[in-house]
């Protein structure tokens, strides 16, 4: 599932293609994907330019010059890949929306569960939509340290791994990279303990890939009880509780 990491390599990629670009069409191939397309979709963005491309949270935002904001939600399976206008190719039964650039490449989104969302909402009013209303801040953002954290924490009785996912808390964080947080703090993500304590959330906010001191010993041994558990495995088959299973 798409987290903010993968969404803003997202927006990276895309952005050359579409910013200060303009949609000459919009196909939709499906009435909806989470949640129905907003009523004239396509013709809303017809012959608009993308004049900014930015993220908040998992969502991609793009600022047009209709004075509207194109807001996009990969949902759990979701991809936006580019093509070149003239390329042809077999058609994706998964491709339910694709965006014909003036910078001659179609951008499509791909999504086989079909949990994504795209929405229109004026610029003015995005704050107040339901899907950013209540999301708290960005993670990468200069005024996010471990006091607004612990700030954010306080009071909450759930454990420190549920607390991490709560979007009110942080926005963008899901469940890979808060247990890879967990794992760089030392702490255990099911302890079930109160996730106030400042001396629990300052280490989270170390540097990703550094590592407290203390937890050198622990991680060798658990990297040491991984590896003895190795197995070679068939092509074709996933692993999970020592045994090798067919797909």
């Amino acid at each position: 599932m798409p987290e903010l990491p993968e969404v803003e390599t997202t927006r990276r990629r895309i952005a050359p293609a579409m910013v200060q670009r303009r949609f000459v069409s919009v196909d939709v191939r499906r009435p909806d994907l989470r949640v129905p397309f907003p009523a004239r979709f396509a013709r809303r963005l017809a012959g608009q330019t993308v004049l900014e491309l930015t993220r908040r949270g998992k969502y991609l935002v793009g600022f047009l010059s209709s004075g509207e904001a194109l807001l996009i939600h990969l949902g759990m399976s979701g991809s936006l890949r580019i093509a070149r206008a003239t390329a042809a190719g077999p058609r994706d039964p998964h491709d339910h929306v694709i965006f014909h650039m003036s910078s001659a490449r179609v951008v499509v989104f791909n999504d086989p569960r079909r949990f994504g969302l795209m929405d229109l909402v004026p610029a003015g009013h995005l704050e107040r939509h339901r899907a950013l209303s209540r999301l708290g801040p960005e993670p990468l953002s200069a005024d996010f340290d471990a006091a607004r954290l612990a700030r954010a924490c306080r009071g909450k009785k759930t454990s420190l791994k549920a607390a991490l996912l709560d979007q009110r808390v942080v926005a963008g964080l899901g469940n890979i990279y808060a247990s890879e947080a967990l794992h760089v703090a030392a702490c255990r993500r099911d302890d079930g303990r109160r996730p106030s304590p400042r001396r629990r959330v300052r280490p989270v906010s170390r540097p990703f890939g550094s590592r407290p001191r203390s937890n050198r010993c622990s991680s060798a041994r658990s990297h040491a009880r991984r590896r003895a558990t190795m197995r070679i495995v068939r092509p074709g088959s996933w692993y999970t509780s020592g045994r090798a299973n067919d797909v």
